[in-house]
């Protein structure tokens, strides 16, 4: 029987497969896509299926990989991945086929959204429509991003080379062998996603108050049904402001080192360019949040968050949600927790002192006797260290060095094995206590403006170097204005800052640090070194703890990072190379 059906429940596995003994009998226990045209709700979950396919709706912790964190768990993906696991038929990182899955998904939109009956009122079919083909436009840009983060690579013939480019949906009759195309075609790809997004989304979802603020392309449309579409009720969901964001994101990426390629017309002006577009949206240098370091515990924000909102700090963000799983997963155990994400003294090392100087410059004081005394003020508010407490019970001081039951390097499954445990992203009014247990709000951001600024400041010293304002604002502004809310030198000179800001290979180098603290544990830093091609000794440094015993201080070794030169870049899984010859594996794989 020839299958002319497209069924929506089986997309996602038969990407690439084109078996039709896949689509048989399960045929008849799905409705067939003619149905979406007079049901709204119906054709919106096809458009939904994008959201929920997003790789950052939760916490990653690829950290783990890296040489800020290692994980107590023995079955973390992460921990295998650096540790030696990583194939191209196990992979952690792998989004090949859930970023074509949401990407056939947003093609089926797109064919299909002109025939849907959003509305029986012309003008409000018209905006649903356009609304709903604009968020199509920019989930499919996003995944093109996500796919290329982890995907995109070099042939043996040293080609740079992205994934298939999918501009229509995928049915039985479809050829699925299909060739890797450019990184150069795909970022171009991505970015007219994007363009057509911004066309057809407004630049938030805010309701007007008046007739006059309605766009000119919906003269004849009175606010409350511009509102109804592209009102407040909408908060949260994709909008032009967004899509110039992701359009940053991959901007830096692609500008990068490891993608720098006689094809690659990405520079570090245009990402930098991309990011301050985002930025002058907000007031430019003047936008930073003061309290946007400590964004996660901010609970008297988080917990006034409605309708939609955001914070000053956020872009773009997940739902609210009430529960305490971080928490679960990593309070120390004393404290009821499963002490899973360990930072590393590597990290540690990494927070420079309070007077800006790192701790290997004599300028700084650094006391190795007292190792956490005058350091930077992110260090205790992102890290547990020995000698603090963290959650509720303020009258209970974690030990982590030397002998104790439960907190001390590993004394359990669920202890420490660096010395150190994680407090950010936690919220520490979050009791575990079985008789008093209790849940707070938590939200994923996805993007924050402290990434948007990090990125100009990286791609802006690279392409004009560290003081030219010619967008309004310097990467040494940005960078000056970081330090100063966490307490470096603020309202004073920073003399590491202007040491740094004399040679721009220097100012590189604080302007990574910075990003490696700014965004710590929050699925930053595995990408970062990658596309920052770093050397290879420091894509395998050993991620080392500390304990106290007898008095002194001992430094760990506590997991060896196992990476070979072609895992700068991702593979393609396994099984699809092999089912079909025109998809060509990344050299070394």
């Amino acid at each position: 029987m020839k299958i002319r059906k497209i069924i929506i429940g089986l997309i996602a596995v038969t990407l690439f497969s084109g078996c039709d003994d896949l689509f048989e009998p399960a045929l008849e226990n799905y409705r067939d896509k003619d149905a979406m045209y007079d049901e709204a709700n119906y054709a919106l979950g096809i458009l939904l299926n994008g959201y929920t396919r997003i790789p950052v709706n939760g916490w990653s912790f690829s950290d783990v990989a890296t040489d800020d964190a290692v994980s107590n768990d023995r079955d973390n993906g992460y921990r295998k991945l650096a540790t030696g696991s990583w194939t191209s038929n196990s992979n952690a990182v792998d989004q090949w086929i859930n970023g074509l899955a949401a990407i056939q998904y947003m093609n089926m939109m797109l064919e299909e959204s002109d025939k849907v009956k959003w509305s029986e009122d012309e003008n409000l079919r018209r905006m649903f429509n356009d609304r709903t083909k604009g968020e199509a436009y920019a989930l499919r840009g996003l995944f093109m991003y996500y796919l290329l983060q982890a995907h995109a690579g070099r042939t043996a013939d040293g080609t740079l080379v992205g994934v298939p480019i999918l501009e229509k949906s995928l049915d039985t009759n479809s050829a699925f062998n299909l060739p890797r195309a450019t990184f150069e075609e795909c970022m171009q790809q991505l970015y007219t996603d994007l363009a057509k997004a911004e066309e057809l989304l407004p630049l938030d979802f805010e309701d007007i108050s008046s007739d006059a603020q309605i766009p000119e392309k919906y003269a004849g449309i009175n606010k409350e049904e511009y509102n109804r579409v592209f009102g407040a009720y909408s908060r949260l969901r994709i909008t032009a402001r967004i899509a110039k964001g992701v359009r940053a994101q991959a901007a830096l990426m692609a500008a990068s080192p490891a993608y720098e390629d006689d094809s690659n017309t990405t520079t570090w002006e245009k990402a930098a360019g991309y990011a301050a577009d985002v930025l002058d949206l907000i007031g430019g240098i003047n936008g930073i949040d003061d309290n946007g370091w400590t964004w996660y515990c901010n609970f008297t924000e988080i917990d006034g968050l409605k309708e939609g909102g955001n914070p000053k700090e956020i872009l773009w963000r997940g739902g609210i949600s009430d529960n305490r799983d971080l928490e679960t997963d990593n309070y120390p155990p004393s404290q009821g927790g499963r002490g899973r994400i360990n930072p590393t003294q590597n990290l540690v090392d990494a927070f420079p002192m309070e007077n800006g100087y790192p701790i290997g410059r004599t300028e700084g004081g650094y006391n190795s006797n007292k190792p956490y005394e005058k350091r930077d003020s992110r260090l205790k508010k992102y890290i547990v260290v020995d000698g603090t407490t963290v959650g509720p019970n303020t009258d209970e001081v974690i030990n982590t060095f030397g002998f104790s039951m439960y907190d001390a390097i590993n004394q359990s499954d669920y202890a420490t094995r660096t010395g150190y445990y994680l407090r950010k992203l936690l919220r520490e009014d979050v009791n575990l206590d079985a008789l008093t247990a209790n849940t707070q709000r938590h939200y994923k951001p996805y993007i924050r403006y402290t990434e948007i600024y990090l990125a100009f400041a990286e791609a802006a010293n690279e392409a004009w170097g560290p003081k030219d304002s010619r967008r309004g604002y310097s990467a040494y502004d940005v960078i000056k204005k970081i330090r100063e809310r966490a307490g470096i030198c603020r309202g004073t000179a920073d003399p590491y800052l202007d040491e740094c800001a004399a040679d721009p290979v220097k100012m590189r180098e604080l302007i990574r640090n910075e990003r490696r603290l700014e965004l710590c544990f929050e699925g930053f830093r595995f990408w970062d070194l990658r596309r920052w091609k770093v050397d290879m000794n420091k894509l395998n440094e050993t991620a080392r703890g500390l304990n106290q015993l007898d008095g002194s201080f001992v430094d760990l070794e506590v997991e060896n990072r196992i990476y070979k030169e072609h895992m700068y870049y991702g593979p393609i899984p396994y099984n699809e190379v092999l089912k079909w010859d025109a998809l060509e594996q990344n050299v070394g794989w």
